[in-house]
Order: structure tokens, then sequence, then C-alpha cells
């Protein structure tokens, strides 16, 4: 039997097109199984709802879909014990400013719906956030919140967030706990990352 150590718990999974399946579809198998609720949260472009797709990494791989109807500028990172930037490039597409096409600014790059979502739960010591591979891009726009956090993320974005102050901590084991920041290198860490996060919301009130 399954110990239901997240009863009572809930978790936001920010999500876009070239997210990885295997990431995705763990978190909706494992979160229930630990007692927690799950809502995947993307920016819905004024729409009521759309279809994302998968990443492929081989060619002639088939890629997946899912459907998400939960838009992150509706929701609050306060009502979650947990927030994750998915991997992959969803943290890139999450940085787009509306309207779709404009020319923006860079100070309007910390506007965008997700980022926003995801700095509130940087400053709430409450909520255990997650990031692994590719997501800490989403934290880019507001480098003040990485600046000093002792990280890992994949070696693709390690300039980009080491220029944003951030500490790389190059861990053998592939994943980072700091504190209430979670991050590892690759999906390929995905269970020890999970288990982390677990870990750490668990035992927060």
């Amino acid at each position: 039997m399954i110990d239901k150590i997240l009863k009572g718990k809930k978790a936001a999974v920010l999500v876009e097109t070239e997210y990885i399946p295997m990431e995705i579809n763990y978190y909706k198998t494992m979160f229930p199984l630990l007692g927690a609720e799950v809502d995947f949260l993307t920016y819905l472009w004024g729409e009521k709802e759309r279809i994302l797709v998968s990443d492929v990494t081989e060619p002639g791989e088939m890629s997946q879909t899912m459907t998400v109807d939960k838009d992150v500028a509706d929701y609050n990172a306060a009502n979650y014990d947990i927030v994750i930037m998915a991997a992959n490039y969803c943290a890139v597409r999450l940085r787009e400013i509306p309207p779709m096409g404009s020319l923006g600014s860079p100070e309007l790059t910390r506007t965008a719906p997700a980022v926003d979502f995801f700095a509130m739960a940087m400053k709430n010591k409450r909520i255990i956030k997650g990031a692994m591979c590719h997501a800490l891009w989403i934290l880019t726009p507001v480098p003040e919140l990485l600046k000093g956090r002792r990280v890992i993320c994949h070696t693709v974005v390690l300039a980009d967030i080491y220029n944003a102050g951030a500490i790389f901590v190059p861990d053998e084991k592939q994943y980072v706990i700091d504190d209430d920041l979670v991050t590892a290198r690759s999906a390929a860490n995905l269970t020890e990352f999970f288990n982390a996060i677990v870990e750490q919301a668990a035992h927060r009130e």
C-alpha cells in the first residue's frame, strides 16, 4: 500500500508544447498516488483550452498531445504547496509576452503570466519549487530570484542561469536541494528529482 504522504497537498505543473511525455505522465500518476491534487497550467491565449504537442527525439517518432484548460493567468501560486516548471522548451514558450507576436521590451519580459506565477511561488518559502533541465529559463526575466540560489541544470542553459546570478552546483547526484527549490540536470533524473520534491513538501507546513 502506497503511503499518502502528500494527502491534502496541491501541486501545479506549468506546461507547454514540446513537453516531455515521460515527465508529464509521471506527475499525472504519482501525485494522485501520493494523495496530492495536481493541476496542469499553461497560458491559453484567450482560448478555452489548448492542445499541447510533445517533443520528439528520434526520426519518425510520433508526438503525443495533451489538452489543458487551466490558464496560468487565472491561478494564484499561493494556493499550491508545490509548483513545478516542466522540463525541455516549455519555459521558453511560457516566457512569451502577450499579445503574441508583439515586439515587447526587456521590462515586459517580467510580465508574462507564467513568469509572474513562478516568481510569486519563488517569493513564498512555504511552496516547494521544482525546475529540471531547461526549466530555470522561466526565471531569467527576474534574475534577482535566481541570484545566490544553489542549482543544477542542463548544460544548454547553464550560461544563462549562471549569468542570472545562480550558484551552479555540479553535484554527481545530478539534483540539488536548496531549501524550497529543487533542481535537476535532466529528465534522466526525474525519479530522484520528484522524490526530493516530495520529501521537502511532505515536511513543510
